[in-house]
C-alpha cells in the first residue's frame, strides 16, 4: 500500500536522515578496501611479515564476508519485515548497524572481526531496499529511479568524504579509528530517523512466503545475475585499490586517500546521472553502462603504471559502476510485480554477490602471484559477463512480448 506523501520539508528531513545512514553504510563497506595492509598488519602479523601478498589476500575475506552478510540478510530481513510499518523497520535497521559496527571496532582477533563483518552486512540490503521505497513515495510518481538514486547518494558521498577520511585516520591512528567514526555516524542516523521519518505503512497482508514468490519470476534471476556478475567487475578493482596505487603505480601510501576521493566523485556523479538515464531508457542505460565499464577497466589495466591515468580511469570506473546501480534496482522493481519490498532489497544482494565475487577473484589472482594489476582484468571479464546476461534477459523478454514461448526456466 502507498502512504500519502509528506510535506516537502518533512520529506527532505526524512530523506536526509536516511542518507546519513546510507553514508555510514558506504563508509563501513568500502573503508576496509583502503586499509587492507593496515588491518593485515595488526590482525595477521605473522602472515604479513612472512608473505605480505598472502596476508592481503586473506584479509580480503573481510570484504567477502561483509558482502555475504548482505546477500543473506537482504531477502531474509526484507521478506520478514514487509508487513511492518516501514519507519519502524528503518529505525531497527539503523540500530542494528550501530551495534554490529561497534563490534568490529572492539573485537580483538581476525576471526571475531570477520564474524562482525558478516553481521554488519546483514541489515545493509534491507536498509537500502526499504529506504528506497520510502524515498520513492516521498518524491512521488514518475521519479522512482531518482528516488532510488537519492537514497544511494549518501553511499556515493561516503566515497568522496567518508572513505578517504576513514582511510587517512586508519593510516595515522590505526584502522579501528575508521570504525569509531562509522559507529558514531550510525548512532546519529538512528536518532535522526527516529525523529524525522514519518509514519510509513507496511503491507500487513504480506508474509515471507508470499514475498519469496519473487524467485519464481525468471526475469528476477536475470536481473540478479546482471548485478552479481557485472557489478563484480567494479569490486574486483575497488577492493584492491590500495595496492593498485602503491604497488602497480608505485605511489606513496598518502596518495591512496586521494585516489579514493577521485573514485568517490565518479560514483557520486554516476549515481545521479544513472538515475535520470534509467528513467529515460532503462535498457540502453544498462547495456551501455556495462560496455563502458568493461572498456574503462581495460584501459585502467593497460595504463596502471602511471598514477595520473590510474586516477582518470578509477574516476570513470566509479562513474559507470554507480550509474548502473539505480538502473539495476529499477529493473528489479519493474520485473518483480507486487513483491516490491523484497525486490528493492534483492538489488543489494545482487550487488554484494558482485562484491564477494570480485573481492574473492581479485584476491585469488593476487595470491596466485599474477600481480596487483590482475584484479583489473578480472573486472573486465566480469563486466562482459554481466553484459551477456543482460543481453539474454532482454532477448527473452522481447520474445515473450512478441508471443514466442520463452525458454524453459525463464518464465
Amino acid at each position: 500500500m502507498t502512504t500519502p506523501a509528506p510535506s516537502r520539508t518533512a520529506a527532505r528531513r526524512a530523506l536526509l536522515s536516511l542518507a546519513i545512514g546510507s553514508f555510514g553504510i558506504g563508509m563501513t563497506e568500502f573503508v576496509v578496501m583502503g586499509l587492507l595492509p593496515d588491518i593485515a598488519g595488526e590482525l595477521l602479523p605473522a602472515v604479513s611479515a612472512a608473505d605480505p601478498e598472502a596476508a592481503i589476500a586473506q584479509t580480503g575475506w573481510l570484504i567477502t564476508l561483509y558482502a555475504a552478510g548482505v546477500v543473506v540478510g537482504a531477502p531474509t530481513i526484507a521478506g520478514v519485515v514487509a508487513k511492518y510499518p516501514r519507519h519502524r523497520v528503518m529505525l531497527f535497521l539503523a540500530l542494528a548497524l550501530t551495534v554490529f559496527n561497534g563490534l568490529t571496532l572492539v573485537l580483538p582477533s581476525f576471526e571475531l572481526v570477520a564474524a562482525s563483518r558478516f553481521l554488519a552486512g546483514l541489515p545493509h540490503g534491507a536498509y537500502f531496499g526499504i529506504g528506497a521505497l520510502v524515498a520513492a513515495d516521498a518524491l512521488g510518481p514518475g521519479k522512482r529511479a531518482q528516488g532510488v538514486a537519492f537514497v544511494l547518494t549518501g553511499l556515493t558521498i561516503a566515497n568522496v568524504v567518508g572513505v578517504p577520511l576513514g582511510t587517512f585516520l586508519g593510516q595515522q591512528f590505526g584502522w579501528r579509528a575508521a570504525f569509531l567514526v562509522v559507529t558514531v555516524i550510525f548512532a546519529i542516523a538512528t536518532v535522526a530517523i527516529g525523529l524525522t521519518v514519518p509514519h510509513h505503512a507496511g503491507e500487513p497482508a504480506r508474509t515471507l512466503r508470499a514475498e519469496l514468490r519473487v524467485f519464481r519470476v525468471g526475469q528476477v534471476w536475470f536481473a540478479l545475475g546482471i548485478g552479481a556478475i557485472g557489478f563484480g567487475g567494479f569490486f574486483a578493482v575497488y577492493s584492491y585499490i590500495a595496492t593498485l596505487v602503491t604497488e602497480a603505480a608505485g605511489s606513496p601510501q598518502w596518495v591512496v586517500p586521494i585516489v579514493l576521493v577521485v573514485a568517490g566523485l565518479g560514483m557520486t556523479t554516476g549515481n545521479l546521472v544513472g538515475g535520470r538515464l534509467a528513467d529515460l531508457d532503462l535498457r540502453r542505460s544498462l547495456l551501455g553502462g556495462l560496455v563502458a565499464l568493461a572498456l574503462v577497466q581495460a584501459l585502467l589495466a593497460l595504463t596502471a603504471g602511471w598514477i595520473v591515468t590510474v586516477g582518470l580511469f578509477v574516476f570513470l570506473v566509479g562513474f559507470f559502476s554507480a550509474a548502473l546501480s539505480p538502473t539495476i534496482q529499477t529493473r528489479l522493481m519493474d520485473v518483480a510485480g507486487e513483491n516490491q519490498s523484497i525486490a528493492a532489497a534483492l538489488n543489494h544482494s545482487a550487488l554484494n554477490m558482485g562484491n564477494a565475487l570480485g573481492a574473492a577473484l581479485g584476491g585469488a589472482v593476487i595470491g596466485a602471484g599474477l600481480g596487483f594489476v590482475a584484479p583489473v582484468w578480472v573486472g573486465v571479464a566480469l563486466a562482459l559477463g554481466g553484459l551477456a546476461v543482460a543481453a539474454v534477459s532482454f532477448s527473452v523478454e522481447s520474445r515473450a512480448r512478441a508471443g514466442v514461448a520463452p525458454a524453459a526456466g525463464t518464465r
